[in-house]
């Protein structure tokens, strides 16, 4: 009666047909019987003020079970692993891959292979040179939007991934993860033919170069030769007048990124780097290390 009248207005239709399935968003009740569903919904009381009319879904049983679950914001797929929760069988079936290592879809063009199909999809993208999302402050794009959301914060200056043993904040958690080592002197990264060991991927990459007898990264504009590939990179900014490191405080830009940090301490006044022998801070760390040599009593 009332009760049914107050869930029409809610905007329910309460028609009851064969083809109707009524579903509790409090409870995992739900039924064809639309009475059924007024007097169910009664019984809750206070709790079903937050939802005060039935779910409906047409068609089957099923159907308005998974429309129920997805209301409530229900996560009843659990891994047993880890804490994660699906609502979808389908979506843990494929979280669980990460956990057994499995990487069913392989790419037809090199040995690469992945854990989902649309970590494939990118990685094609590096063998058809396809760049997709573009950045729309500089001239730069990328093979992922992971990559341009990356790319987005050296705009912004923002490093949201601080460490919690120096003052080193980054923009990226890879970095952070990477920088950590060198806190914990892990070097995983082993070289296999001598016993150099590294803290990064890259520098392993960038080592192996000295075995295969290509030490060198050589500018294509001018005689500038590079022992790395990013700092040929940074060297072809001064070619290219690419300044993608902007102040968002000033006009001012920059074509490192650590050099846009080291000019934000001029805004925010911070000095992170301190002395351990007298009281005086400072904003960089080359001020830090001619301020030691005078402790030292040693020249430049």
């Amino acid at each position: 009666g009332d009760e049914a009248a107050r869930l029409g207005e809610n905007g329910c239709s309460l028609k009851a047909t064969e083809d109707i399935w009524f579903g509790c968003c409090s409870c995992t009740y739900f039924t064809r019987d639309q009475h059924g569903i007024v007097s169910h919904l009664v019984a809750h009381g206070d709790e079903q003020v937050k939802c005060p009319h039935p779910l409906m879904s047409p068609g089957s049983r099923s159907k308005v079970h998974t429309n129920t679950h997805m209301h409530r914001g229900l996560r009843f797929f659990k891994c047993k692993l880890c804490p994660q929760a699906f609502n979808w069988k389908s979506n843990l079936t494929r979280h669980n891959l990460l956990h057994t290592g499995e990487r069913p879809y392989k790419c037809k063009q090199c040995p690469r292979a992945f854990a989902q199909s649309g970590s494939l999809v990118y990685h094609n993208h590096a063998h058809t040179g396809e760049k997709p999302f573009k950045c729309k402050l500089c001239h730069q794009a990328f093979a992922t939007n992971s990559y341009l959301k990356s790319h987005n914060q050296t705009h912004t200056g923002e490093t949201p991934y601080k460490c919690m043993v120096c003052p080193q904040s980054f923009a990226h958690r890879s970095s952070l993860i990477n920088h950590n080592r060198t806190h914990a002197g892990e070097k995983p990264f082993k070289c296999k033919l001598c016993p150099r060991a590294f803290t990064r991927s890259s520098y392993l990459k960038e080592h192996n170069r000295t075995h295969n007898g290509d030490i060198s990264y050589k500018c294509k504009l001018c005689p500038q030769v590079c022992t790395k590939n990013s700092q040929l990179r940074i060297h072809n900014q001064i070619h290219s007048g690419d300044k993608p490191y902007k102040c968002s405080i000033c006009s001012q830009a920059f074509t490192r990124k650590s050099t846009l940090t080291c000019h934000n301490r001029t805004h925010t006044g911070e000095k992170p780097f301190k002395c351990k022998l007298c009281s005086q801070t400072f904003s960089q760390n080359s001020n830090l290390i001619r301020h030691n040599r005078r402790h030292n009593s040693e020249k430049p």
